[in-house]
């Protein structure tokens, strides 16, 4: 059984309630999530509540893990990605605006609808990648990952997660009308 179907297996076991299977996942990926929420917030302590609220997310939601979509460690990086830039977010929404910060900016609202149908293209255009080009994609424009720790991550050559990004990167272009 190779690494990834080991990782599948132990999501299966978790969405049966198998708290073994939590533990064994939370010694293999602990640290690399650990890692990314550091660089992400900046701050270890907040890093180490993301990663209590990323495994107990992953606790409950478990049965909604999809193989076909990628890898266990892509799905928990990226949910590690995705609490972290929740938490910046709330805590930029947190930070008081003075009276003379309203009035010295220019109030327009970034993106709107515009933007929102802009992500959605995106998701549907990775969702239509193959699996292995979806998959360091996600790693690294979404989790921040860089070429080698993608490559050490998967097991791979980094002239394959190389070439992977390229060709994705350029499908994502087609796919999405642009040209360069």
């Amino acid at each position: 059984m190779s690494d990834a179907e080991g990782d599948a297996e132990l999501i299966h076991r978790l969405a049966s309630g198998d708290h073994a299977a939590l533990s064994q996942l939370y010694d293999k990926f602990a640290p690399s999530m650990l890692a990314l929420g550091v660089r992400l917030l900046g701050d270890r302590k907040e890093a180490e509540d993301l990663l209590h609220d990323v495994f107990l997310e992953v606790w409950r939601s478990a049965a909604d893990y999809d193989v076909s979509r990628g890898s266990v460690a892509a799905w928990l990086a990226l949910r590690t990605r995705s609490r972290a830039l929740d938490r910046l977010r709330s805590a930029s929404r947190r930070r008081v605006v003075s009276w003379s910060d309203v009035r010295g900016s220019d109030l327009t609202i970034d993106g709107g609808a515009d933007a929102d149908l802009d992500r959605d293209k995106v998701r549907q255009r990775l969702a239509e990648l193959p699996e292995a080009q979806r998959e360091v994609i996600l790693l690294s424009y979404y989790s921040g990952l860089s070429s080698s720790e993608i490559a050490n991550t998967l097991s791979i050559p980094i002239g394959t997660v190389k070439s992977r990004t390229a060709g994705a990167i350029a499908k994502l272009r087609r796919g999405l009308g642009e040209t360069a």
